[in-house]
């Protein structure tokens, strides 16, 4: 079996590495810095890996961070994702299709739809996207998926207005 990792960052002692630990909120952190307190105390690594719920190869990976970049390398890290299918020049272009509306001749319905986007957008920049993921792009869009009620050109309000007050319901 090689070598400890030993903790080279000298500036916290074991208490202050707790009194810190008691301050903060991310419940990951605190368990890596009482892992490293019981370390600097001079446990063993696999007790104190043990006692925080980790196995002794991560607590060693984290004595690794923990060196490098001190109680800020003990936070995670989030990945960045997956990359966007389209660059935000053509998302704008997405926007001003829907808020225009489809052309019937040209696109062949009358209302966008998600499947119909897709469609639309798989034509246009070759991209081909799941109908929930277009949900998804219209939600960062600012725009709903949802479709208002048809108006009918010839309504009238006035008609309305008197139906509503003179009708009795049933």
């Amino acid at each position: 079996m090689g070598k400890a990792i030993e903790i080279t960052r000298d500036q916290s002692s074991a208490a202050e590495l707790r009194a810190l630990a008691a301050g903060i909120r991310d419940g990951h952190v605190v368990r890596r810095l009482l892992a490293l307190a019981l370390v600097l105390e001079g446990e063993s690594r696999e007790d104190a890996a043990q006692l925080n719920g980790m196995d002794r190869q991560t607590l060693r990976d984290w004595v690794h961070r923990y060196n490098d970049q001190g109680v800020a390398g003990l936070h995670s890290r989030t990945s960045p994702g997956r990359t966007a299918k389209l660059t935000k020049e053509q998302m704008e272009e997405v926007r001003a299709m829907v808020l225009a509306g489809p052309n019937p001749e040209i696109d062949g319905v009358v209302r966008w739809r998600c499947t119909d986007l897709r469609d639309a957008i798989a034509t246009r920049w070759s991209v081909t996207l799941h109908v929930r993921t277009v949900g998804r792009l219209l939600g960062r869009l600012e725009m709903t998926r949802l479709q208002p009620r048809p108006y009918h050109p010839k309504k009238d309000a006035a008609v309305q207005a008197d139906f509503k007050k003179n009708s009795r319901a049933l």
